[in-house]
């Protein structure tokens, strides 16, 4: 009961930031919603896009999924993830689509140190099987490397593989041709804070924001 107590609390305080102190922002989203960002993250509990991001209702188009992966464009694609990515790309025309990895990923780890299934259904294995090419590749190229550097690997080799995969989808990739719309892959550090991304140019991630104990002092 504490939980529900506290997310009815914290819907108070929801309510009277955007309904009472600034009620303008809900009654021009009554109209409907034109958000300009995509975000593709994780469900885990620690990495919540609209938190980290500090964004305001109607700011994001958020689509969460177990190590946030895009599924290649095929007859078989998860109709949630791609139908999502459909809307927001040729009906809500965003902009960027972001794809949001972190530290500590539970799906990564699945992956990359599969467990004997003790239940009736294995819905997490099969998902994970789309992150499997980069697993092993992981596996093989850092075969010499610690558990968690693999991990830690396989974490952003899988937001470069969502990367490529939504290429695959005609529609998408025609406005990345045409300029009008632009792809990003951020890692986010849970452990240090930081907030990593993706530099093509470089062919690494780089840190957009650093750690607290990095920045300069004032």
């Amino acid at each position: 009961m504490q939980d529900i107590e506290k997310f009815i609390s914290g819907f108070n305080r929801f309510q009277q930031q955007y309904f009472n102190e600034n009620p303008d922002l809900y009654g021009n989203l009554r109209a409907g919603q034109r958000p300009g960002t995509l975000l593709i993250g994780c469900c885990d509990s620690r990495v919540d896009p609209v938190l980290l991001t500090g964004s305001d209702p109607g700011d994001m188009f958020v689509v969460r999924n177990i190590a946030n992966l895009v599924p290649p464009c095929t007859p078989t694609a998860s109709a949630g993830v791609s139908s999502a990515i459909e809307f927001a790309v040729c009906e809500l025309e965003v902009e960027r689509i972001i794809v949001l990895g972190h530290a500590r990923c539970g799906g990564i780890r699945a992956v990359m140190a599969p467990k004997p299934v003790q239940r009736e259904t294995d819905f997490v294995g099969q998902w994970m099987r789309i992150a499997q090419p980069v697993a092993e590749r992981v596996r093989r190229d850092l075969a010499h490397r610690s558990s968690e550097e693999q991990h830690h690997a396989c974490e952003l080799a899988s937001i470069l593989l969502s990367l490529d995969n939504l290429l695959t989808y005609p529609w998408l990739k025609r406005r990345v041709d045409q300029g009008k719309l632009k792809l990003h892959g951020w890692y986010f550090d849970l452990e240090s804070g930081a907030l990593m991304a993706y530099s093509a140019r470089q062919q690494q991630f780089l840190p957009l924001v650093c750690p607290l104990t990095e920045r300069p002092a004032h």
